[in-house]
């Protein structure tokens, strides 16, 4: 039998901007589907660390995301 101490995910995750929109509009779009994600985390209250957001010249975000992993615990991951 085995069970589950910890576990977690490490995502890379890329919030392009939308094709054909104005520029502007577009990296405002990103800057708040960001926000939204990031108060999803904090809604479902999914423990997390973002280990790195990077803006990227053309206004797209880049954001690495350590994150528990369903109900699981997280054990030292996010230490």
């Amino acid at each position: 039998m085995k069970r589950v101490k910890a576990a977690c995910i490490c995502q890379t995750l890329h919030f392009m901007l939308k094709d054909g929109a104005e520029q502007q509009w577009a990296v405002n779009q990103v800057k708040q589907d960001v926000e939204h994600y990031k108060q999803g985390l904090e809604r479902n209250r999914t423990k997390y660390r973002i280990v790195e957001e990077t803006t990227q010249p053309d206004g797209s975000v880049i954001l690495k995301v350590i994150k528990q992993y369903n109900a699981s615990p997280v054990g030292d991951y996010l230490d």
